[in-house]
């Protein structure tokens, strides 16, 4: 499952983000089945650190679609991030996946915001099937 998750995630598929959402929307039936076939085991804490992890490459997959300075310096002022700060992230050398670790990008892209944005979430399948 997670070697899929990774697939669909990858920073050199080309994808935007509606394509993307609407192959991780399509990847449900899977997410589904597999969910109902190991509901039996407790496996609350591998999901939810698998969707931890999801959410992970999600983020790096939007920063690297704000390619340029100016659209990371944009779209962090968007989302409320202070302006000091706006600038020493936006210029970083770090990598895209480093980056999705930092504190300023989870406050910018909350998991709220991804959310209302469209994108699944494993534990929220899991908690309809599983209810203890």
């Amino acid at each position: 499952m997670k070697s899929k998750l990774k697939e669909l995630t990858s920073r050199s598929n080309g994808m935007g983000y509606e394509q993307r959402k609407f192959k991780l929307k399509q990847y449900k039936q899977y997410i589904h089945g597999w969910i109902n076939y190991y509901k039996l085991a407790d496996m609350k804490s591998h999901l939810q650190s698998t969707d931890e992890w999801l959410r992970r490459r999600i983020r790096m997959c939007i920063w690297k679609y704000w390619k340029r300075i100016k659209t990371k310096l944009t779209n962090l002022v968007k989302c409320g991030i202070d302006k000091s700060k706006v600038w020493e992230w936006a210029n970083t050398r770090k990598s895209h996946l480093r980056r999705s670790k930092s504190p300023i990008l989870h406050r910018a892209i909350t998991n709220e915001n991804l959310r209302r944005a469209g994108y699944p979430f494993l534990n929220d399948y899991y908690s309809k099937f599983y209810r203890k």
